[in-house]
């Protein structure tokens, strides 16, 4: 990481942890510049709440970010209109997504680095009269790209998914050639280009029990899936599968595979989280943007207590800089000239 990277982090639900996760982090010097988005009101309110010493210092693009301790850059956003933690509001929704749109377009624009960004809480955010499923497909419109992939990660285990946020009933029907040719591609070209993979080494899980059970559990497997990977195989991706996703998470097979590629969202989402909960860290691939994620929920009930752990915006944070240096090497090395 290095002290020439800013990202933006954007606080998430104000009654949740999100706000006193991003006050810790002035407790200690940040390798990278860290700009806070999000009220000042409410980051002042809640430091006041759990007693914490924090110079909050207004950020405008163009300026250094802070990385001392004890100080903490913040891009003040209007519109907070309850600042209480553990009670959710739906007049702070608008505000909630002003966030993100700032720091995505900031992200867009160059002036900051990446975006990591701490929980929403979709509910009450459609509660406000606002469709919203999840920081992925908000970002996917924003950036007007007509895929995206999700994938969290921890040190040892990266998961990305076909489908996100649908009911059960619906992800058969989203398990098209189209939606998995897709979703393979960039998963394969980012964990090249943000993970320094030559030749990254993917599972397939399938999507019915036994991978379908040669036909007998289901037929997604036969009619869609093998066909589709048997094509992006011509392309000279490298990918396994699909096998059974009870068997797919051991050793035997994660041992020599660079990610899993689930077909839904708590097909693969519940082992990682077994195995890494609190230091994971959710990516967004497919964007123009470099864009991380902690891999929890606003915590209602810790919220105001001084009891969040910030270990996962910890790894979201190195994960988004390292992300993002590797954008900035890539993007140098397409301009120099070819000898």
């Amino acid at each position: 990481m290095s002290r020439d990277l800013t990202l933006a982090l954007t606080a998430g639900e104000p009654a949740g942890i999100g706000p006193e996760l991003c006050l810790q982090l002035a407790s200690e010097a940040r390798e990278v510049g860290i700009v806070v988005v999000a009220s000042d009101a409410l980051l002042a309110e809640r430091a006041r709440l759990l007693g914490l010493a924090v110079d909050l210092v207004p950020w405008q693009p163009g300026e250094r970010a802070c990385t001392e301790p004890g100080r903490l850059s913040v891009w003040p956003v209007p519109g907070c209109q309850s600042l209480a933690p553990g009670k959710l509001d739906p007049a702070n929704s608008r505000y909630v997504l002003d966030t993100l749109e700032r720091a995505a377009r900031a992200c867009l624009a160059g002036e900051v680095d990446g975006m990591v960004t701490a929980p929403v809480h979709k509910g009450v955010i459609n509660d406000a009269g606002i469709a919203f499923s999840g920081h992925t497909e908000f970002l996917q419109a924003l950036c007007g790209v007509e895929r995206v992939v999700m994938m969290l990660a921890t040190e040892s285990l990266r998961v990305a998914l076909v489908t996100t946020h649908l009911p059960l009933r619906d992800v058969a029907d989203a398990v098209t050639p189209e939606r998995l040719t897709q979703v393979t591609r960039i998963l394969n070209n980012d964990l090249k280009l943000y993970f320094g993979l030559a030749e990254p080494r993917i599972l397939v899980a399938g999507l019915n029990p036994h991978a379908g059970e040669g036909g007998h559990l289901g037929r997604e497997e036969l009619d869609v899936i093998e066909p589709t990977l048997d094509r992006l195989r011509a392309e000279g991706l490298h990918l396994t599968g699909p096998l059974p996703a009870d068997t797919l998470f051991t050793p035997h097979w994660l041992d020599n595979a660079d990610a899993v590629l689930a077909m839904y969202h708590d097909q693969g989402l519940p082992v990682l989280k077994y195995q890494g909960f609190g230091r994971a860290v959710n990516v967004t691939l497919g964007l123009p943007i470099v864009r991380t994620s902690v891999d929890h929920g606003t915590a209602l009930d810790l919220a105001g207590t001084g009891k969040a752990d910030a270990g996962s915006l910890h790894t979201a944070i190195t994960v988004g800089a390292a992300m993002a240096r590797s954008r900035r090497d890539a993007g140098r090395a397409d301009k120099e000239p070819r000898s």
